[in-house]
């Protein structure tokens, strides 16, 4: 089986071809455009814009992966398009459905919508070399951080999911961002942030929104109001002190790790509220090193009681962490009882709000 996957939900215009053969998962192909260089002028996602930078990538993208993964003939050799339908922004959404459809016309091939979410989830099955699926994970606790999500998720099992908790405001990604930009930082601020940390040891200045609530809800916005305040009283004192590279990288290093300590402590009690056999991360975010270090460090630290193990840790290599195609593949497959024929792909629809 070879699934072309197609994702355009926020920035990134992604394309993949995944083979599966004997059970096993293999990447023959995975293009990913970018669209930072645009953006970053306006310090966040102009989604008109992004709209029309898909319509422009998606045929060259499209190219380019059948041409690495050695797909002479599509009609024959795809049996199915898989393609992000929600969550997202709703013009890029678009983009990608619109184009699956018209391959799906063009190729007399079906289509599967995929929800992003579950996408970042499941992208985590490819753990080995040969992408053979791992067995025995669940029931899992799902912590995926991004640009735009920030939720705990109860995986019972593939295709069983509750959300258990989320961000009441900003996405802890979207707080990376927003606290870059009142540094002085160019977008995207996350990895600017996580550069700028390196060898730094906080000193917990920041405070650590909803840490202490007996749910598994996020609130990252007023983080963004206290380093703003933070600043703002600091260059009264001296303006030459909040301008220089050293306090940027001080207050990077504050920022990081509030955001850290509010994902870590939610997340470690929903694994022992639930008796959690894996953690599984996903989203950008969970590209960010320090966090993937201070979380194996606290599922080896905590205590799951007498019986209970360690659970297993799952997160992505960095380059499929943040959006692409590999994972809606990945979870076309899962979800290929969902097909569409290609004289009803009409019914498929862009769902900006679509819950796992």
């Amino acid at each position: 089986m070879k699934i072309l996957a197609i994702e355009t939900s926020c920035d990134d215009t992604g394309i993949a071809v995944l083979e599966i053969k004997s059970g096993r998962f293999k990447v023959l192909s995975n293009i990913v455009a970018s669209q930072i260089e645009v953006h970053k002028q306006y310090g966040g996602v102009f989604p008109m814009m992004a709209k029309r930078e898909h319509l422009k990538n998606l045929p060259i993208a499209l190219e380019n992966s059948l041409k690495e993964a050695k797909i002479l003939n599509p009609k024959k050799e795809i049996n199915f398009i898989a393609v992000t339908n929600g969550p997202g922004l709703e013009p890029c959404l678009w983009t990608g459905v619109n184009f699956a459809k018209e391959l799906s016309k063009l190729w007399n091939i079906p289509v599967v919508p995929v929800n992003h979410i579950e996408s970042h989830i499941l992208v985590n099955l490819l753990q080995t070399k040969n992408y053979k699926p791992q067995t025995n994970l669940f029931p899992a606790i799902a912590l995926i951080v991004s640009g735009g999500h920030t939720q705990l998720i109860l995986v019972r099992n593939i295709k069983k999911y509750k959300i258990l908790g989320e961000t009441r405001d900003d996405a802890a990604g979207e707080c990376f961002d927003k606290c870059a930009k009142i540094l002085g930082l160019e977008y995207p601020g996350g990895p600017i942030i996580s550069k700028l940390a390196e060898g730094i040891v906080p000193q917990n200045i920041l405070p650590r929104p909803m840490i202490h609530t007996k749910d598994y809800d996020f609130s990252f916005s007023g983080l963004k109001t206290a380093v703003l305040y933070k600043v703002k009283k600091d260059s009264t004192v001296d303006q030459s002190v909040v301008l220089s590279k050293k306090y940027k990288a001080k207050m990077a290093a504050e920022v990081q790790q509030a955001i850290i300590d509010v994902l870590l402590k939610k997340t470690i009690q929903a694994i022992k509220d639930y008796k959690a056999k894996t953690l599984i991360l996903g989203g950008g975010v969970s590209a960010n090193q320090e966090l993937r270090r201070q979380f194996k460090l606290a599922l080896s630290e905590a205590k799951y009681g007498s019986t209970a193990v360690e659970p297993y840790f799952l997160c992505p290599p960095a380059d499929l962490s943040t959006d692409n195609a590999v994972m809606i593949a990945v979870a076309g497959y899962f979800n290929r009882n969902k097909k569409v024929a290609p004289g009803k792909v009409a019914t498929i629809k862009a769902n900006a709000n679509l819950r796992i």
